[in-house]
């Protein structure tokens, strides 16, 4: 059987693509086992296509930007079409970082389910029952209906809403198992994480300081009035319009965790002090980025979970 990794990523956000590859391989002692693949709207030109196209987002009418901090998001349908349609594929976004061997869940018993992943928090999942695809473990032979180009071009024409296709509410909920949460820990780095999703964009440790480059919700369904003012903002403003800049993360634990990852990138060439800097300057990459990397220390050894280290140098 083929098993494959995928990453999605758009050009802003693959300096944490490439953390997360490094994460993934450093973890595992099954590296031989299966491929990673680093998925880049840039290879795909019908996103560049409908640049600046209104497409539709749960039932409200948006415009499309590739330079938007998640454009990637639709790329993350395309590993069974990549794989052929055989074999299993974990797809995850660029700001998950494996804490294990990733191994562990490409191998798991997926109990005859196409699909694995986690609930979403908050009222998406709570009320719209919306599963959270940014990590799924898939079955590609029962995923031949996942046609990217062909559906992401359906939003175009109002025939495919973004929203419920992202959230899983286009498939067979017969066809969806569950995974662990801690397969996709959202802000939360514990002994028991597997995979931590830092999702809160807001504070995502690598970007702290720069201006925001991601447009919010414009639909909250417990409280309907905040995704009127959010329409409002966007219509006087623009898209990004007072939405301010990154903040730290709350989680010290989290941001040594990526920068300790991002340090032995550096370290191993797999990033370039020349490509970081190129990053920094384009606002990819917190403008401190080399001042937090000289005062990181280094992680525990892969066979440790990375928060035991961190622990032990606080005791």
């Amino acid at each position: 059987m083929k098993y494959g990794v995928f990453i999605q990523t758009n050009h802003k956000q693959i300096t944490g693509a490439i953390v997360a590859e490094h994460a993934l391989r450093r973890y595992s002692r099954h590296n031989e086992l299966f491929d990673v693949t680093i998925m880049d709207t840039r290879d795909y030109p019908y996103f560049a296509a409908r640049e600046g196209q209104s497409y539709l987002r749960d039932g409200v009418k948006r415009v499309w930007l590739n330079e938007d901090l998640q454009s990637f998001t639709p790329t993350r349908f395309m590993p069974p079409e990549l794989m052929d349609y055989e074999g299993r594929a974990v797809v995850i976004d660029p700001d998950v970082f494996a804490a294990v061997d990733i191994w562990e869940l490409l191998s798991r018993d997926m109990q005859g389910k196409a699909i694995m992943a986690r609930m979403r928090s908050g009222p998406k999942g709570y009320i719209d029952k919306m599963v959270a695809s940014s990590v799924m473990l898939l079955d590609c032979s029962q995923l031949t209906h996942w046609k990217v180009e062909q559906q992401f071009n359906a939003m175009f024409d109002s025939a495919w809403d973004y929203q419920p296709w992202i959230g899983l509410k286009t498939e067979d909920p017969e066809t969806i198992g569950f995974l662990e949460n801690e397969w996709n820990d959202f802000d939360k780095l514990s002994l028991d994480t597997k995979m931590l999703h830092t999702t809160r964009r807001k504070t995502q440790p690598w970007k702290t300081g720069l201006p925001t480059d991601w447009r919010p919700a414009e639909k909250f369904r417990a409280f309907p009035p905040i995704g009127w003012l959010m329409r409002a903002r966007r219509h006087v403003f623009g898209e990004y319009g007072l939405l301010g800049n990154y903040k730290v993360h709350p989680d010290k634990h989290q941001e040594l965790f990526f920068f300790g990852l991002l340090k032995e990138c550096v370290e191993q060439g797999k990033i370039s002090e020349e490509f970081l800097r190129g990053e920094m300057r384009q606002n990819h990459v917190r403008h401190d980025a080399f001042e937090v990397l000289a005062r990181t220390p280094d992680l525990p050894p892969p066979d440790r979970h990375p928060l035991s280290g961190m622990q032990a140098k606080a005791a």
